[in-house]
């Protein structure tokens, strides 16, 4: 079977009235809690990191109830290859903390700019888009407090990369109203406009990137629905699949992945898209509230391997209100995690 032809199968199945679909599905008081939550007026961009985006993303539903995003994977049988997938990651190999996704909200008025495509041009998003100038670039502001060098780089300079620092530069523009955001790759400021590779996710459905395309991440998903954030941290809930890295995959994808980025063979090595899930065994009692929110949130919705980069790394975001949990999740070891498969 094609990915394109499997992506459409699952998205049709997604479709399917509530009777007739698989037994995985959202969590009914996380979708009556958002509903019922009022979302404050929105009138200029919004960083991730202040209590008035807390507000915002409390009453901003992501994605239809079915969505992958959504549903609750604690029944879903393991993948019969499981244990040689982990170990192909590092069953020993601790989980990790990365503090990089940072995003702006903004409204649905924001000012459009042009946007120059320097990437994959066949596969990108034309703009122009709403970046705001606050648009924070990957890992700003956390990452950039525990290095005495790169603590005096302004916004700007990070944004135009004036230390020359490099990196995959994700940046991320959330339109809660309408339910969009708009995620690049590359990004980057310079005297001529922002520039980069683009990619657009309406939030309101469960399209999927045509097959075969990238897009801010390898396996061609969205990030934005993925990250951890301190308003979830600070409910004690973390209520949707997260995303992880890890350094080798498989030449393969698996829907709601549409991209690979590896000439790898290997059956073992985990496709774009696999799902993980923490054992339903692993003890949580003694963590921290957040840590435990956040492990507590993988048993029921697990995770999904979106790009290539180090193993076992789960994306927060890089929120100085947000305590490291560094040495608690190395408490975690990869074989405590099992993959799972959609049920039939």
């Amino acid at each position: 079977m094609s990915r394109r032809l499997a992506a459409l199968l699952l998205t049709a199945a997604f479709a399917l009235p509530a009777c007739a679909q698989a037994p995985a599905t959202t969590d009914p008081v996380r979708l009556a809690r958002i509903r019922a939550a009022k979302m404050p007026p929105i009138t200029g961009p919004v960083s991730f990191d202040t209590p008035e985006a807390d507000a915002i993303l409390a009453a901003l539903e992501i994605y239809p109830p079915d969505n992958p995003f959504n549903q609750l994977v604690e029944a879903w049988p393991v993948h019969p290859d499981s244990a040689a997938i982990v170990a192909s990651i590092g069953a020993a190999k601790p989980l990790r903390m990365n503090a990089d996704m940072g995003f702006v909200l903004v409204p649905p008025g924001q000012p459009r700019v042009p946007f120059e495509i320097t990437a994959y041009p066949d596969e990108a998003d034309k703009g122009p888009f709403p970046i705001p100038d606050t648009v924070p670039i990957e890992g700003w502001p956390a990452l950039y407090q525990d290095d005495p060098e790169r603590k005096k780089l302004t916004l700007d300079d990070v944004q135009r990369d004036r230390a020359n620092l490099g990196g995959d530069r994700h940046a991320i523009v959330v339109d809660p109203v309408t339910r969009v955001a708009y995620e690049f790759f590359g990004m980057k400021k310079t005297a001529a406009g922002w520039q980069g590779y683009s990619a657009k996710f309406d939030l309101t459905t469960n399209k999927l990137r045509p097959d075969e395309w990238t897009s801010a991440d390898a396996a061609g998903l969205p990030i934005f629905p993925a990250v951890v954030r301190h308003d979830e941290l600070q409910r004690g809930r973390v209520e949707h699949a997260m995303r992880v890295t890890v350094s080798r995959t498989r030449n393969a994808s698996v829907a709601p992945a549409t991209h690979f980025a590896s000439r790898l063979t290997n059956k073992t090595l985990p496709r774009m898209g696999e799902r993980l899930r923490l054992r339903k065994d692993f003890a949580t009692a003694g963590f921290t509230p957040p840590a435990r929110a956040i492990l507590d949130g993988l048993k029921r919705y697990g995770m999904f391997v979106a790009d290539n980069g180090l193993d076992w790394c789960v994306s927060v975001t890089p929120d100085l209100r947000t305590a490291p949990m560094h040495d608690e999740f190395r408490k975690v070891k990869g074989s405590d995690f099992e993959v799972v498969t959609a049920p039939r």
